[in-house]
């Protein structure tokens, strides 16, 4: 009988990290639980299993405190790394600390820790290019948005995946990465869910992309999967929701209006100025375009998943 693994759980303080630490202390296959929010984490429930240690894992100091302190002592054998900053709006040194150089920081402490043997990262569909000369589909080896453009929230995405992927292969440490559909629902950073929290939701005219739509407890279950497993590399984590941006728009019970593309960006920019909602309309513009939905073969097949949550939409 294999042994009861101890996992350390980043993001706790975040609605995917919250839910994955809620599934692994009803799960028997876990001994030990560590939770690592940012801040403190109200939410999470008292349990002898479970530790809770806030931690800004920012710097490479206090990842190694972490690490090499706590998180020997309880012998964690598995990182689930669910950190990402969730406002689009932020940009800054810090913020790219708080979602690269963590990534960094915990790779580069695992591969000389003596317990720590698997890294489960969380990254984001956002990493891939979307435009019209691609496919719709995506696999793991579709290109990656590697443009220098794009604002911070994608680029630091990109580098933290990259990073996580460059050291496959090279190192004891098994390192699994998986690249998730947008989880549509509130304190996630889902740019989607923004933008239909407006009561008209303006949308390029002449287009209505196919989107693949994900939640929390699918997210969660999707990590958990990877937990147990001995398979490393890149996995696609899709939703069970598929569907065109204008049939979001009307199940979200929001009006869409389609208009002039080049209307979108200063309006959505005038919305967040007044509003101060984090939606982005220019780093969004070529998935309000084209579609992209993520090829979830490879994480059925090897990792077993497959989503069965659907999102709750409110008008059914």
């Amino acid at each position: 009988m294999t042994r009861p693994v101890n996992v350390m759980v980043t993001g706790a303080d975040a609605p995917v990290g919250e839910r994955l630490v809620r599934d692994l202390l009803g799960d028997s296959r876990v001994d030990r639980i560590l939770a690592v929010p940012w801040k403190e984490a109200a939410h999470l429930p008292r349990d002898e299993r479970l530790t809770v240690v806030p931690v800004d894992l920012s710097g490479s100091r206090r990842v190694h405190e972490l690490l090499f302190g706590k998180a020997r002592d309880l012998g964690i054998d598995v990182i689930a790394h669910t950190q990402l900053h969730r406002s689009a709006m932020d940009e800054n040194e810090r913020v790219h600390a708080y979602n690269v150089d963590a990534v960094r920081a915990i790779l580069s402490l695992s591969e000389r820790h003596p317990t720590i043997r698997r890294l489960v990262m969380r990254s984001d569909v956002a990493v891939y290019q979307i435009q019209r000369d691609l496919p719709i589909l995506i696999g793991e080896h579709h290109p990656l948005n590697m443009t220098g453009k794009a604002p911070q929230w994608v680029r630091d995405r990109v580098e933290a995946d990259v990073t996580a992927c460059t050291r496959m292969g090279m190192t004891p440490l098994e390192i699994v990465v998986l690249r998730t559909a947008e989880v549509l629902a509130p304190g996630t950073g889902s740019q989607l869910y923004d933008y239909l929290e407006s009561t008209v939701c303006l949308r390029p005219a002449g287009y209505d992309p196919m989107l693949n739509l994900l939640t929390i407890q699918d997210c969660a279950a999707a990590m958990q999967k990877a937990i147990h497993h001995s398979a490393q590399g890149v996995f696609n984590i899709p939703g069970a929701d598929t569907l065109p941006l204008s049939a979001a728009i009307r199940r979200w019970g929001r009006i869409g209006v389609p208009v002039p593309g080049l209307m979108l960006a200063p309006a959505y920019r005038l919305r967040s100025r007044v509003t101060g909602r984090d939606f982005r309309y220019g780093m969004n513009r070529r998935r309000f375009h084209y579609s992209g939905v993520l090829d979830g073969t490879r994480a059925r097949e090897t990792l077993a998943y497959v989503p069965c949550h659907p999102v709750q939409w409110p008008t059914g």
